[in-house]
């Protein structure tokens, strides 16, 4: 399958700075730097846009990626997004949103199109910006915070000693779900990989 519908645009949502990049609100900033590792491409600022941004290809010949990473803290994030959509001249049909999900438990990695933002910030600022909701969604499940934990404090907190045993594993599994969706589409990546 080549790239003649043009590339796809994968966005890593998370909060620019040292201290936030363990947190759970950032996983969507590591499987975007595991995506660049993976096609030799190094992230830097975009002219057009408060991001980093990194290109490449999946394979040799594959189809195009555009990562970036909004540095705008998550609220903002849709701002770079459309910025960029727009720039590399990508539809909403060709953008994943890489994040985390409380509504899903910590190991499972989901992938849907549209649908609502279930409350997470930085969907409802690309929704906003992209002026829809119809966009792909790698949905990184980060489990309800245990007790009376507040999520907010919860998603800004680092994934605990047990989650950090798994998390390479998990985040390689993100990747490999982004790659699919680029490479087979959403329904062929929700069957392979909604098993487990």
């Amino acid at each position: 399958m080549t790239d003649e519908a043009g590339p796809w645009l994968v966005v890593g949502l998370g909060n620019p700075g040292r201290e936030y990049a363990a947190n759970r609100h950032n996983v969507g900033f590591m499987v975007a730097d595991l995506l660049a590792a993976r096609v030799g491409a190094k992230f830097g600022r975009h002219k057009r846009a408060v991001a980093e941004a990194a290109e490449g290809r999946l394979g040799f010949g594959g189809p195009k990626l555009v990562l970036l990473k909004p540095l705008t803290y998550m609220n903002l994030s849709g701002g770079p997004v459309a910025g960029l959509a727009q720039f590399h001249k990508i539809p909403p049909a060709r953008v994943i949103a890489v994040h985390d999900e409380l509504d899903i438990p910590y190991g499972q990695v989901r992938v849907k199109c549209g649908g609502g933002e279930g409350g997470h910030n930085g969907l409802r600022s690309m929704s906003k910006s992209l002026g829809t909701k119809d966009y792909v969604r790698v949905r990184f499940g980060i489990g309800r915070p245990p007790g009376r934990q507040d999520p907010a404090d919860y998603v800004l907190s680092d994934f605990s000693a047990a989650e950090r045993k798994e998390l390479e594993f998990l985040v390689d599994r993100a990747a490999d779900v982004v790659e699919s969706v680029v490479t087979k589409g959403v329904e062929p990546t929700q069957n392979l990989y909604h098993g487990g």
